[in-house]
Protein backbone atom coordinates (compact mmCIF):
# COMPACT_ATOMS: atom_id res chain seq x y z
CA UNK A 1 0.00 0.00 0.00
CA UNK A 2 1.28 3.33 -1.13
CA UNK A 3 0.43 7.03 -0.74
CA UNK A 4 -0.71 8.94 -3.51
CA UNK A 5 1.35 12.04 -2.87
CA UNK A 6 -0.65 13.86 -5.79
CA UNK A 7 -3.66 13.31 -3.84
CA UNK A 8 -2.33 13.75 -0.82
CA UNK A 9 -1.00 17.56 -2.35
CA UNK A 10 -4.25 18.86 -4.04
CA UNK A 11 -5.94 17.92 -0.46
CA UNK A 12 -3.59 20.17 1.23
CA UNK A 13 -3.83 22.98 -1.50
CA UNK A 14 -7.83 23.09 -1.40
CA UNK A 15 -7.35 23.05 2.32
CA UNK A 16 -5.19 26.16 2.57
CA UNK A 17 -6.63 28.19 0.05
CA UNK A 18 -10.22 27.47 1.32
CA UNK A 19 -9.15 28.28 4.85
CA UNK A 20 -7.81 31.83 3.51
CA UNK A 21 -10.96 32.09 2.01
CA UNK A 22 -13.19 31.81 4.70
CA UNK A 23 -10.80 33.80 7.38
CA UNK A 24 -10.69 36.53 5.01
CA UNK A 25 -14.44 36.70 4.12
CA UNK A 26 -14.83 36.96 7.60
CA UNK A 27 -12.35 39.54 8.49
CA UNK A 28 -13.52 41.46 5.96
CA UNK A 29 -16.56 41.30 7.13
CA UNK A 30 -15.48 42.51 10.69
CA UNK A 31 -13.87 45.48 8.94
CA UNK A 32 -16.86 46.94 7.15
CA UNK A 33 -19.12 45.96 9.89
CA UNK A 34 -16.73 48.37 12.03
CA UNK A 35 -16.38 51.07 9.30
CA UNK A 36 -20.38 51.18 9.21
CA UNK A 37 -20.83 51.41 12.52
CA UNK A 38 -19.00 54.70 12.85
CA UNK A 39 -20.43 56.74 15.38
CA UNK A 40 -19.46 59.94 13.99
CA UNK A 41 -19.61 59.73 10.04
CA UNK A 42 -19.66 62.86 8.09
CA UNK A 43 -22.50 63.88 5.85
CA UNK A 44 -20.95 62.47 2.54
CA UNK A 45 -20.57 59.44 4.21
CA UNK A 46 -24.09 58.59 5.26
CA UNK A 47 -25.25 56.97 2.25
CA UNK A 48 -22.37 54.58 1.80
CA UNK A 49 -22.92 53.32 5.55
CA UNK A 50 -25.70 51.07 4.34
CA UNK A 51 -23.89 49.85 1.39
CA UNK A 52 -20.68 49.12 3.80
CA UNK A 53 -22.93 47.14 6.19
CA UNK A 54 -24.94 45.50 3.37
CA UNK A 55 -20.91 44.16 2.35
CA UNK A 56 -19.99 42.93 5.78
CA UNK A 57 -23.23 40.72 5.65
CA UNK A 58 -22.61 39.24 2.68
CA UNK A 59 -19.24 38.32 3.45
CA UNK A 60 -20.44 36.98 6.40
CA UNK A 61 -23.27 34.93 4.58
CA UNK A 62 -20.44 33.81 1.40
CA UNK A 63 -18.43 32.79 4.54
CA UNK A 64 -20.98 30.74 6.62
CA UNK A 65 -22.18 29.16 3.28
CA UNK A 66 -18.40 27.87 2.59
CA UNK A 67 -18.35 26.36 6.53
CA UNK A 68 -21.54 24.19 5.98
CA UNK A 69 -20.56 23.43 2.62
CA UNK A 70 -17.17 22.05 3.89
CA UNK A 71 -19.43 20.53 6.87
CA UNK A 72 -21.86 19.00 4.24
CA UNK A 73 -18.99 17.40 2.24
CA UNK A 74 -17.12 15.94 5.81
CA UNK A 75 -20.31 14.51 7.18
CA UNK A 76 -21.51 11.26 4.75
CA UNK A 77 -24.78 11.07 6.29
CA UNK A 78 -25.69 14.38 4.54
CA UNK A 79 -24.76 13.20 1.52
CA UNK A 80 -24.96 9.27 1.36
Amino acid sequence: MSIDWLAYLVVALVTLVSALVVVGLYSTGVRLYAVASDRNPGPEARGRLALVKAGAYACFAVSAVAVMFGIYLIVPALHG
